[in-house]
């Protein structure tokens, strides 16, 4: 970021203190702030729900990590407009359990802590919109643990070859734990991205996983 001419600010112990932050600076330095969820990001987000829908007919259920909430509202929404019956299952770090509090509670239920290496699902303060949205269209919410998603990541890796980051892989680890009550359904999960330190990552080749400072 720093390259392309960014003025990189690194604060707080996690991902919720930086957010915290970041809206502070916008408002005494006159900025535009992007937050994490907005509804023109979901729209952006969930063109990539629709490619799956039209990729793939008939699908019984779809594993989706939830950080923010961003992915998994892009696929209630677009499930919702095409008329489908498609089960959407929300995935989260068993370290950072806020969203499945929150989903059970049917109200934001935030955490002291998010210590799981998987950042992209580090949060721990539900955001207001994306919540309604969850708790409406979401089948059921599945917590993981960081030995699960080390271990759906090294699937990833040994059985096709994809780099997977934590959260990424977060969804085939749900899927991997209710293999049994899907077996003989159409399932698919969605793998966000590979945004994964290369040490960190070797560690979780070696049979590891990374530690969380906190």
């Amino acid at each position: 970021m720093r390259a392309f001419g960014a003025e990189l600010i690194e604060f707080g112990t996690d991902f919720d203190e930086a957010k915290h932050e970041a809206a502070r600076l916008a408002e005494t330095r006159g900025l535009q702030l992007v937050p994490a969820f907005h509804n023109d990001l979901v729209k952006g987000v969930a063109t990539y729900a629709l490619e799956l829908f039209r990729a793939v007919a008939d699908l019984d259920v779809v594993y989706v990590p939830i950080g923010m909430g961003s992915g998994i509202c892009g696929l209630i929404t677009l499930r919702d407009l095409l008329g489908l019956t498609t089960e959407i299952v929300g995935v989260v770090a068993a370290n950072a359990p806020a969203m499945a509090l929150s989903f059970a509670e049917g109200r934001a239920v935030p955490t002291d802590t998010a210590l799981t290496f998987a950042d992209g699902m580090a949060c721990r303060e539900p955001n207001d919109a994306a919540l309604p949205v969850i708790c409406k269209g979401a089948a059921r919410i599945i917590r993981v643990s960081e030995d699960q998603i080390a271990e759906a990541m090294r699937s990833y890796y040994h059985d096709t070859h994809n780099l997977a980051e934590g959260a990424g892989a977060a969804a085939l680890a749900a899927l991997q734990l209710e293999v049994d009550i899907m077996a003989g359904k159409r399932s698919a999960v969605i793998l966000t991205g590979g945004n994964i330190d290369a040490r960190d990552f070797a560690d979780v080749l070696a049979g590891k996983r990374p530690l969380v400072a906190g």
